[in-house]
């Protein structure tokens, strides 16, 4: 008989729950969220697998990945759709979101999502991890900005590299304001630099 599973992820383990054709529950578990575990676990048990789902997210790509190495047949589903699904019942717990994903696995009430390879999630990753440094360094400034607003000094419009020296002109002599402002311009040092790396790494 055929026999449908459903995967709700979680950081640590993830509940797997079988279905057969009829969407009686045959077996349940809790699996660490490893691809390997996952794998050993649903190509170990005793029933004919038609397909396996997982709701489409950070975590998932990954174990669906070694799940589909492992030569299971996998499928990621489209999140919007599950959440609606799943939405209707009435406690929402992950051994219960595991039998909702089974279901729709079953039934074919499923938009099933593109993987994106390893090359393109991690162009996504350093474009992320870009953005978030770039966010760090204008908070920065802007906090800088405004500490030196509080003793009526101004930067003003600077550009990048007129930054830091602008600040050193206004706290010069100003001992308070250098011990604090000098961590700070470390600090934007650092990121600016790996900054500048990164967008040497997407260049290239």
């Amino acid at each position: 008989m055929d026999h449908y599973a459903g995967i709700d992820v979680s950081l640590a383990t993830s509940s797997v729950c079988i279905l057969d054709a009829t969407g009686r529950v045959i077996q349940e578990a809790k699996i660490p969220s490893e691809p390997e575990a996952l794998a050993a676990f649903l190509a170990g048990c005793s029933h004919h697998l038609v397909r396996i789902g997982l709701e489409a997210g950070p975590l998932s790509q990954w174990l669906y990945a070694g799940l589909v190495d492992a030569g299971l047949p996998a499928v990621l589903l489209e999140t919007r759709q599950v959440k609606a699904a799943l939405s209707a019942m009435r406690v929402m717990t992950d051994r219960n979101d595991a039998r909702g994903i089974a279901q729709l696995i079953r039934m074919g009430w499923f938009r099933p999502v593109h993987a994106k390879a390893i090359p393109a999630q991690e162009v996504r990753l350093l474009l992320s991890a870009r953005k978030q440094i770039q966010t760090k360094l204008l908070d920065l400034e802007g906090t800088i900005r405004g500490l030196l607003r509080g003793f009526e000094l101004k930067v003003g419009p600077v550009g990048v590299a007129g930054f830091e020296r602008r600040i050193r002109e206004l706290m010069t002599g100003q001992t308070t304001l250098e011990r604090v402002m000098e961590p700070m311009l470390r600090a934007r040092q650092a990121l600016s630099s790996t900054l500048a790396i990164q967008a040497a790494w997407q260049r290239a």
